[in-house]
């Protein structure tokens, strides 16, 4: 099969993928584009999550697409984006060749845009923010969670489909793009965000002297290639210099890598599942936490409705486990995986192959997971007061640890 590379996302929903490179045999009697199509179609056949390929038979979605005269690669592609979105499912979906690279780029630690992850929404279509990466042009133009892009440029989004919405943000360094958003209950107003180069650099780590104690927050902003290491290093760190306690703030982290995901989890927990996965079959496959964790201090863990992904399988495997507490608003709700597959002419195809489940069987998809302990960040918890006195959120955490920390001294 080839390479394998486990992933949790596209840096716009970061979904849960495995890579690989998948070869089909020649059939002599089609053409160039027939091939491919027909590549696609297998690859669906043999790995989408639904048997059922959306109540459909598959096989006369194929039969009626081949009888197309697909002259051009642009035909091809379009006749493989109609057969995808009869499946219903915005995660199985084409990606050409420069969308195939800049997905495989955004994993990597840098990337050229404005550092917005979207999603779109499975009933109405809406193209929907998850979250701004720290320090962005998005994130410094105010785009929160949850803010409907209603036009890119002028052009409607419902008229376009999450990686094409995704390319019409890219562009140079310095260019411009404008967005018409739409803020909850507000009316829509443009954005005019001009495109940089951002370095993703997913951890910032520091002691926190709240209350007369020492705590180490570590706010994961994504499970790219870095993160692994870097939390790793952030807790060895912050032990050292006497922390009592941890704030591990995933809030607007969109996912990224699923295994970095899953060895964070493992950096917490000594055992225990950390998530299943469930096949069409309905098999189950798992990962645990296996060795010593790095710290058994008390852990506090921030959510949001920007939390997504690999950061709903961390966050849930630390709630399941009872290793955590996690405070803030219920999550994102992405409990789905993807498997990406390179196609025969560069292109990628992201298939949705299996969903995953909480240590506990919980399916989050569409529902998320609900904290521990429910606090609204408000407007007053913007990016300028993120984990400060005026963050709701971070103040709850630390209440919750300094309450721990009085548990553990008593006598």
């Amino acid at each position: 099969m080839g390479k394998r590379l486990i992933q949790a996302g596209l840096l716009l929903l970061l979904p849960l993928m495995l890579v690989f490179t998948f070869a089909t045999p020649d059939a002599a009697a089609f053409t160039e584009e027939q091939k491919l199509f027909n590549e696609v179609w297998r690859i669906v056949d043999r790995a989408y999550v639904d048997s059922t390929f959306n109540h459909q038979n598959w096989w006369l979605v194929r039969q009626r697409a081949l009888k197309q005269p697909l002259q051009t690669r642009d035909e091809t592609y379009a006749a493989i984006q109609k057969t995808l979105a009869s499946l219903d499912d915005p995660y199985t979906r084409l990606l050409k060749p420069d969308q195939y690279r800049s997905l495989q780029t955004n994993t990597s630690g840098e990337l050229t845009g404005i550092g917005l992850q979207i999603a779109q929404d499975s009933e109405t279509g809406e193209l929907m923010v998850i979250a701004p990466i720290e320090g962005s042009p998005a994130d410094q133009a105010g785009l929160q969670p949850s803010d409907r892009i209603l036009k890119i440029n002028g052009f409607p989004a419902l008229e376009l489909t999450l990686d094409e919405a995704a390319e019409r943000m890219r562009g140079p360094v310095g260019s411009m793009v404008t967005l018409t958003v739409a803020h909850e209950q507000q009316e829509p107003k443009d954005l005019t965000l001009v495109r940089d180069r951002i370095t993703l650099n997913p951890v910032l780590a520091d002691v926190r002297t709240e209350g007369g104690k020492p705590l180490g927050y570590i706010r994961l902003t994504q499970f790219n290639a870095n993160a692994t290491a870097e939390v790793a290093h952030a807790i060895a760190r912050l032990t050292q210099q006497g922390v009592e306690g941890f704030v591990l703030d995933l809030r607007n982290n969109p996912g990224g890598l699923l295994q970095a995901g899953i060895d964070v989890a493992r950096y917490w927990l000594d055992n225990g599942t950390i998530v299943y996965t469930v096949n069409r079959d309905g098999i189950q496959d798992s990962f645990s936490a296996v060795g010593e964790a790095l710290t058994d201090k008390p852990l506090v863990v921030l959510v949001n409705q920007g939390t997504a992904s690999a950061s709903e399988i961390l966050a849930g495997a630390l709630q399941d486990n009872g290793r955590a507490q996690l405070i803030g608003e219920k999550t994102f709700g992405k409990g789905l995986i993807q498997s990406l597959f390179t196609l025969s002419d560069g292109s990628g195809l992201a298939v949705t192959v299996a969903r995953y489940e909480t240590p506990n069987h919980r399916d989050i998809n569409k529902q998320g997971i609900i904290p521990d302990q429910i606090v609204s960040l408000a407007e007053s918890g913007d990016r300028l007061h993120v984990a400060s006195d005026q963050d709701p959120q971070y103040l709850a955490a630390v209440e919750w640890l300094g309450q721990q920390s009085v548990i553990a001294n008593a006598p």
